[in-house]
């Protein structure tokens, strides 16, 4: 039992390193200009979202004071 645990260990790191040796990493400006992606769009978004919640808070505001 015992030594069947440790040939299939030793089987699952062989193939994890075989494919890891398929990987293509990507180089040094591909992962600044995808970063710069991800935090522009991040902005975006949180701009968006400030924009909606600047909104909803003026038609709540609005409508409390029509009603008060």
């Amino acid at each position: 039992m015992a030594e069947s645990k440790k040939n299939d260990r030793g089987r699952w790191f062989r193939e994890m390193r075989s494919e890891l040796k398929k990987v293509v990493w990507p180089s040094g400006k591909e992962v600044s200009k995808n970063t710069g992606i991800v935090l522009l769009c991040s902005l975006l978004v949180g701009v968006c979202i400030w924009i909606f919640d600047a909104v909803a808070v003026l038609a709540v505001d609005t409508l409390i004071g029509l009603f008060a």
